[in-house]
């Protein structure tokens, strides 16, 4: 695919980012896209591989096209590009922003460090389609009669939400929150996905014919029976937001909190919403200490030092990665490697094999000091190497344990996995209740957006399949 000898003649090349002392003084996103000549020319370091691993399971969840893509843009055909893009993928525009690239990780080019920059040809693939006019809505012909009620209108609910409108179903979407889009508006900073992206899909989704109702917590403001009993499915789409316990003494100082409610407040902020009956959580002026590894602890890491942070301190339990990886024993599978993000990259001090034993408060009930501790390989406290870090503001971001139970899922009453998430067939989607389905994070645990993406589709899928008898949405 592409140019025969593209990969052994071009560099690979991703889009540029603003200085860090420039992005961090604004809440917005700082990558700098490539012109479409140099898009072209990334285009045209795919090589045609025998197998390519990263459109498949290994590499790219929702399965996009991405030789068959690279190709079509290596020859300037940015239209049928953007059709093939969308065969599989209904927010090409989000993946291409905060999806980490799993492709590029099973890219074959990878084997040399330099896999083809998939992420950045995606992202522009999507922007040159919705700046042409390209994506525009396309309601059903006919209608079918059926009503489908979704749950949640996160990457799972829309994408679902999107393929059953455009077969002729009559679909609802119940959301909590008073504007839809879930982690991907609340939970994912502008710095990373602004959300003018999120507002142009609203509209899409509007003109062809889903109704959304807001402010709507089922289980609390209306109960499930009622959504069952007007309905003739049930989708669940409502994520997984318990958040995991850091489990040492002092988390509930008033100083101490999740990273879920810090980084929604501020994107609340960024929205010109009313905050003013919310706790105010701010890193201005203060020492903050982030507990965890991941994406949601670089998140309050970027958020923290756009707010003005004196110090970002991120503590990971895990050891640190090696510099590089064993490609021979890792490609093409995720591989772990030492990685640094960009909020990281802005000025965090990283904290390897460290585990947070205590945090300490001072008189008025505020955190002071986290007490920490290296750990071994077993993650066992190493005695004697106790240490203490300033701490003004403290966030825990280790992830999610399950969905909320409160609610709707205990008036669902279906049952649940091993690790407490909603149990639904990974094929049909169907949980224990009948016509109640669920797909994304409810059912498979805190995950990719592409996952969330795919298991919407192929819930969109079954649930066409059982309504009808038959279907056309792909597999």
């Amino acid at each position: 695919m592409g140019k025969i000898t593209g990969f052994l003649e071009i560099d690979r090349e991703q889009n540029r980012k603003e200085p860090a002392s420039d992005r961090i003084r604004h809440q917005g996103e700082f990558t700098i896209p490539m012109s479409n000549s140099r898009i072209i020319d990334q285009a045209a370091r795919c090589m045609d591989c025998g197998v390519p691993y990263c459109h498949g399971n290994t590499g790219c969840p929702v399965h996009s096209q991405i030789p068959d893509c690279n190709d079509l843009i290596y020859h300037g055909n940015w239209e049928e590009a953007t059709r093939s893009l969308y065969s599989t993928n209904n927010f090409p525009e989000f993946t291409g922003r905060i999806c980490p690239a799993p492709c590029e990780e099973a890219c074959v080019l990878n084997l040399e460090d330099s896999p083809v920059s998939i992420k950045t040809i995606e992202q522009a693939i999507a922007d040159n389609a919705i700046k042409n006019g390209w994506v525009i809505p396309r309601p059903a012909k006919k209608a079918t009669g059926k009503k489908v009620a979704i749950v949640g209108s996160g990457p799972a609910g829309l994408a679902a939400a999107q393929q059953l409108t455009r077969v002729g179903h009559e679909v609802h979407i119940f959301e909590r929150e008073a504007k839809p889009g879930g982690l991907l508006r609340y939970g994912i900073p502008d710095f990373k996905l602004e959300k003018h992206h999120i507002d142009f899909r609203i509209e899409q989704l509007l003109a062809e014919g889903i109704i959304f109702h807001f402010n709507e917590n089922i289980g609390v403001t209306r109960s499930l029976k009622m959504l069952r009993d007007n309905h003739d499915a049930v989708l669940l789409c409502g994520g997984s937001e318990h958040p995991r316990e850091v489990g040492c003494k002092g988390a509930e100082l008033s100083n101490v909190h999740f990273a879920m409610p810090y980084l929604i407040l501020q994107n609340r902020i960024n929205e010109n919403e009313d905050v003013s009956h919310i706790q105010p959580i701010s890193a201005a002026n203060k020492h903050v200490v982030v507990i965890g590894g991941g994406d949601t602890a670089s998140d309050c890491v970027g958020t923290a030092i756009r707010q003005g942070a004196i110090a970002v301190t991120q503590l990971d339990i895990r050891p640190q990665p090696p510099i590089k990886e064993d490609k021979l024993s890792s490609w093409p599978f995720w591989a772990i490697k030492m990685r640094t993000s960009s909020s990281q990259a802005e000025g965090a001090i990283r904290e390897f094999s460290t585990a947070s034993m205590e945090i300490i408060g001072n008189e008025n009930g505020q955190a002071s000091f986290v007490k920490c501790t290296k750990v071994d390989e077993k993650r066992q406290a190493i005695k004697g190497t106790e240490f203490n870090i300033k701490a003004d503001l403290v966030l825990m971001a280790i992830g999610f344990a399950h969905p909320i139970f409160e609610g709707m899922l205990e008036e669902l009453g279906a049952d649940l996995d091993a690790r407490k998430n909603l149990l639904a067939d990974e094929f049909t989607y169907k949980t224990s209740v009948d016509g109640v389905y669920c797909s994304g994070d409810m059912r498979r645990g805190q995950s990719l957006v592409v996952w969330a993406i795919r298991e919407g589709r192929q819930a969109a899928r079954s649930i066409d399949l059982n309504l009808m008898g038959r279907t056309d949405l792909p597999l």
